[in-house]
């Protein structure tokens, strides 16, 4: 049977549009939306991607389709699998595009989105010791009929939950529930690391997202639910839409820092005037997106990329997404200590103070007091959710932490 020539994009159960090739390899792609989809909502809203606003004619979607999909050496895999060039989004996104980031989904024409056609593989412990340890070799811990996706570049692989701590492997595109990521071998102690980050974002509401730590085929493994996804009694119940704001503003994932590997990557002011154009209360969000900024400096993650921050879309409007991927890079001296998105100008987290952040503020034309109220709120949140016992007061993050929001709350 011949490839298609389109796929339908579905978004909530509804078809929105139709994803071409725009070339012949189909590494640039062509979007346009349906005419039920601008009859029901209003023009240039993001209704899919805040790059690709709702309009007549074709768009651009290269960067957003990227943005759904594995990087590097994984996306390689990926496309070994389906015999496909790494490069071939269209194709990628055909084979792997019913269980991705978000609420949207890329099916073939005649098809229909059935989350609950998907099947559920019970795992049992040996199987799913197994599978983490050779997350090395099989990426996601994929089988032939997988169709899911993931972006980044680490080991991980996708799960449901099956109840009373056992887990299943999604198949034939039923949406997982959570996310595994293993611990690496030369950074022994990183996922307890990130565990204990989401934790304390957890304590001073920045996030949803709850994390536990489970240990699998000799690795220790962070397990975190998916902000994206409304499960009960462990199953899905609806898809929550989100992008990154690599894709909100049209960037493939090859520029996701601000500064290193070529810059070019978003910027918190670029990230903010999305707020302030498309959110129904911007001046909340902004105050929301100097706490996130805020907790990268205190926590150190230096990894704080344009794929690491993203946000939600609903009915037009967005807000910003629950803080995620909380890594304290700072506590590795052998990764990189440069900060991949500037602070009020500063390359260096440990530097941050409150000037710095209300200099970062008035770049987004956000209200200095408030930069700062939101600021030392965050701090002391931190600071009282380590002193009530959250995370281990002796760890190597909380003495950390405690340090350096001293010293931003003192300066």
């Amino acid at each position: 049977m011949a490839p298609p020539d389109h796929l339908v994009v579905w978004l909530h159960g509804d078809a929105i549009a139709d994803l071409t090739k725009a070339d012949a390899d189909g590494e640039r792609l062509t979007l346009r939306y349906h005419e039920s989809a601008l009859d029901r909502w209003p023009a240039n809203s993001p209704l899919l991607s805040c790059s690709l606003l709702l309009g007549s004619g074709r768009h651009d979607a290269s960067a957003f389709v990227d943005g759904l999909l594995p990087e590097g050496d994984v996306r390689r895999r990926f496309a070994e699998r389906k015999k496909v060039a790494s490069h071939q989004l269209f194709d990628l996104v055909r084979h792997y595009g019913r269980d991705i980031a978000g609420a949207v989904q890329f099916l073939e024409p005649g098809a229909a989105p059935q989350d609950d056609a998907g099947e559920v593989e019970p795992l049992d412990a040996p199987l799913l010791d197994e599978l983490v340890s050779d997350l090395d070799d099989n990426p996601f811990a994929m089988l032939d009929d997988s169709e899911l996706s993931l972006a980044g570049v680490q080991d991980k692989m996708l799960l449901v939950a099956l109840g009373d701590g056992r887990w299943g492997r999604p198949r034939h595109g039923r949406p997982s529930t959570h996310i595994l990521k293993r611990d690496h071998p030369l950074m022994r102690g990183i996922v307890a690391a990130e565990s204990d980050a989401l934790t304390l974002a957890r304590a001073s509401g920045l996030t949803t997202v709850a994390a536990r730590l489970e240990h699998h085929g000799g690795y220790d493994c962070i397990i975190v639910d998916r902000y994206d996804r409304v499960v009960e009694a462990g199953s899905v119940l609806g898809r929550i839409h989100q992008e990154d704001a690599c894709q909100a503003l049209g960037r493939p994932s090859t520029r996701k820092y601000e500064t290193r590997l070529g810059g070019g990557g978003p910027e918190l002011s670029e990230i903010a005037d999305l707020l302030d154009r498309h959110a129904a209360d911007p001046v909340r969000e902004l105050d929301r997106l100097v706490a996130t900024a805020t907790f990268t400096a205190l926590i150190g993650n230096a990894d704080a990329h344009g794929k690491n921050i993203s946000l939600l879309l609903e009915g037009g409007r967005v807000t910003l997404a629950p803080v995620y991927d909380t890594v304290p890079t700072v506590l590795w001296p052998n990764l990189n200590a440069t900060a991949a998105m500037t602070i009020g100008g500063l390359l260096s987290l440990d530097g941050v103070t409150l000037e710095s952040i209300e200099r970062e503020a008035a770049l987004w034309r956000h209200s200095k007091q408030r930069a700062r109220a939101a600021a030392t709120t965050c701090a002391e949140s931190v600071l009282d959710a380590i002193g009530q016992g959250v995370i281990d007061e002796q760890s190597r993050l909380a003495v950390h932490v405690r340090r350096r929001a001293q010293r931003l709350l003192s300066a």
